[in-house]
């Protein structure tokens, strides 16, 4: 499975998992637009079967009602179960790949329907999916961080890293968080992911990075895109 190379990516290292906000130029864009509250998401299942089935055909649809049953059999269990139930799934059910190959661009931040119609993914479509499936589960978005590493390659000896993109849950804002990786089907605390150095995070309360202020998600222009195309595929904060 190929490593994620995302281009909008600063190269620098960040001392803590235990990120603070800050601003980050490289991805950002100045706009007015005010991210949506995705402490809860709701389904019009009609709709999403229309819009992955128009889109990519029949074959989708399996995939998209796949989807739907995880989510459903996931309802009620530990926030553990979940985590490895939805980590899962998308591990299980997504191809690697790269942007350009899969949506002829340089970067393209897929919705959980278009990843799941093309049945292929980068690492941010993986991070998306599985943020969006325990959000829709009513876990908090403030313990999910989309969280951008550096990724070390070659084995251990190695000093090469790529760019690559994780999601961890926190279950406090202080806390080491538990990594959700597209690479590694095992979740583990990020003590124990010695192969991976933070560099930013974000979710849908802001962008944080070690040692400064706040800075709003919504200056993302990626995510105000993603979630505009999630709502007319009819998935809803």
């Amino acid at each position: 499975m190929p490593l994620c190379v995302p281009r909008l990516l600063p190269v620098r290292r960040a001392a803590l998992w235990a990120l603070r906000t800050v601003a980050v130029a490289a991805v950002l864009s100045v706009g007015a637009w005010r991210a949506p509250d995705v402490q809860a998401l709701e389904f019009h299942v009609q709709q999403m079967r229309q819009s992955i089935q128009s889109r990519f055909g029949e074959g989708s649809v399996q995939r998209l009602d796949a989807w739907l049953a995880m989510l459903e059999r996931s309802a009620g269990r530990s926030v553990q179960g979940q985590l490895q139930a939805v980590n899962d799934f998308w591990n299980q059910s997504v191809v690697g790949g790269e942007d350009q190959q899969i949506w002829g661009e340089a970067e393209y931040w897929a919705t959980p329907l278009e990843t799941l119609g093309k049945r292929a993914g980068d690492c941010e479509d993986y991070v998306i999916g599985k943020y969006f499936s325990l959000v829709r589960l009513g876990m908090p978005v403030e313990k999910l961080r989309f969280i951008y590493v550096r990724a070390r390659v070659g084995g251990m000896g190695s000093t090469q890293s790529i760019a690559h993109m994780v999601l961890g849950y926190y279950e406090t804002p202080q806390s080491e968080p538990l990594v959700l990786d597209n690479l590694l089907g095992t979740i583990l605390p990020a003590s124990q992911r010695k192969d991976l150095t933070p560099v930013f995070s974000f979710n849908a309360q802001g962008i944080y990075v070690t040692g400064a202020q706040p800075a709003s998600v919504e200056r993302i222009s990626r995510w105000k895109g993603l979630m505009g195309r999630m709502q007319q595929e009819g998935i809803v904060p």
